[in-house]
């Protein structure tokens, strides 16, 4: 996908008025709403990096040695579920710098399967999203049909 005159403006730095927020009576991905989401984004990984730097801490300082058997249960039990947490944040963090790459190259906010707009609202909700409602909700049914299929009982099927 091509630039748009718009996004070609955004290579010049925007600075946003206090209190910001897109509206659907803008033109779509204004260099305004590319700035808000970049912020968005950017505010968003760097909290995700901050939560595991402190994970990362934690785990530095924790007693591993407890004497007792349901403590060191207890510690175990909290440190997987944390670490679990912090894989998650992981491939959010990849997702979020995916987001950003698409920000740099001028696709962001337009559909991968269709190249049509994502839409302010959907954006602001996931403004990870890489694919409008009609073509995320086709992904979906494909995955839920083709997952029901693969978990079909042979021995109740017949």
């Amino acid at each position: 996908m091509q630039k748009t005159d718009t996004q070609k403006a955004n290579t010049q730095k925007v600075v946003l008025p206090e209190g910001y927020k897109p509206s659907e009576n803008e033109e779509y991905m204004n260099p305004m709403q590319i700035e808000y989401f970049k912020q968005k984004l950017l505010a968003w990984r760097d909290d995700l990096l901050d939560d595991s730097r402190e994970t990362l801490d934690h785990l530095k300082t924790e007693n591993w040695n407890e004497p007792d058997l349901n403590d060191r249960a207890s510690v175990e039990t909290e440190t997987t579920i944390e670490l679990k947490t912090r894989s998650r944040y992981c491939k959010l963090i990849s997702k979020i710098e995916s987001t950003i790459e698409r920000i740099e190259k001028g696709n962001y906010g337009y559909c991968e399967e269709t190249g049509e707009e994502i839409g302010v609202k959907r954006l602001e909700a996931r403004p990870v999203a890489t694919l409008c409602i009609e073509a995320q909700m086709r992904h979906e049914n494909y995955e839920k049909t083709h997952i029901d299929e693969d978990n079909v009982d042979v021995h109740t099927a017949i």
